[in-house]
């Protein structure tokens, strides 16, 4: 057995001034387009760079693995994430582990994710959990275009300090932005903004009621609002705080408690049975 400490999980020092120069901060980009072929969708462009690479499971659906090799965001880094289906097209896309999102000098994490959804075509946004640590700063938006049949199932979960290791996130910042357009109409649109202690933020009662882990699921298909008793039925035994909605064409789930295991199991739960089948590989690993 051996312990490792990395920069990023050190005590921070104090702030000294400038942020770091913008040459040794991360930039990321990752472009995928799918579509459908004889074999199945397979995935027929796709660049990517900045530390980030993506690789696809031999069997099963088509399924994007993103993979951090620098382990980790701090502040300054960037990521840029823009993936399109075409028509009749459907993937999943997750993460190889969680996201880590370190301590920042000053400058925020920032990650851009957009998504292109073409008619008839079916997308699962699925990654692991990200956890941010104390003194990070996470500027994070979601931008979706889908045809009016198209079917999009998208879920994130963050995680507010290692709990297991007694931390609490005591001055940090989140703002995280969701915006989707059906057939070019605004059909769904939230803004999270979280600043300063977030530990006591998330302590009070109409915020987090002490939770450390939150999460949650966005369905939009032409079907979302009949299959809400079924969604609520996939919760009946979850541990944590949760609640499903449904209006307009989409479903909202939502997710908290105090200990991150506890979100996982349940979120993991839930999407296995409200999408009928198992999730990718990796978040078993």
């Amino acid at each position: 057995m051996y312990a490792g400490t990395f920069p990023s999980d050190a005590p921070p020092a104090p702030y000294a001034g400038a942020d770091l120069p913008a040459y040794v901060r991360g930039e990321g980009v990752l472009r995928m387009r799918f579509a459908p072929r004889p074999r199945g969708t397979e995935a027929i462009d796709l660049r990517e760079s900045g530390g980030f690479r993506v690789r696809f499971p031999r069997v099963g659906p088509c399924e994007a693995v993103m993979i951090n090799t620098g382990g980790g965001m701090t502040g300054g880094d960037r990521l840029s994430v823009d993936i399109t289906l075409e028509a009749g097209a459907e993937a999943i896309a997750t993460t190889q582990s969680a996201e880590k999102v370190y301590r920042s000098t000053g400058a925020a994490t920032q990650v851009d994710v957009r998504l292109a959804l073409a008619g008839g075509s079916r997308f699962a946004w699925l990654p692991q959990e990200s956890i941010l640590f104390d003194r990070a700063r996470l500027s994070r938006r979601f931008a979706v275009e889908m045809a009016g049949d198209a079917r999009l199932t998208l879920a994130e979960s963050i995680t507010f300090g290692r709990g297991a290791m007694g931390e609490e996130v005591r001055n940090a910042a989140l703002a995280d932005t969701w915006r989707v357009r059906r057939d070019g109409e605004l059909l769904f649109a939230e803004n999270i903004r979280l600043d300063g202690d977030l530990a006591a933020l998330l302590d009070r009662p109409a915020i987090g009621g002490a939770a450390r882990d939150v999460a949650t699921m966005l369905h939009v298909a032409p079907d979302a609002e009949a299959r809400i008793d079924e969604a609520r039925d996939a919760l009946e035994g979850a541990e944590s705080d949760c609640g499903a909605s449904a209006w307009s064409g989409m479903m909202v789930v939502r997710f908290a408690a105090p200990s991150p295991a506890v979100v996982r199991r349940d979120l993991a739960r839930f999407l296995q049975a409200f999408r009928s089948g198992p999730l990718p590989r990796v978040w078993q690993c």
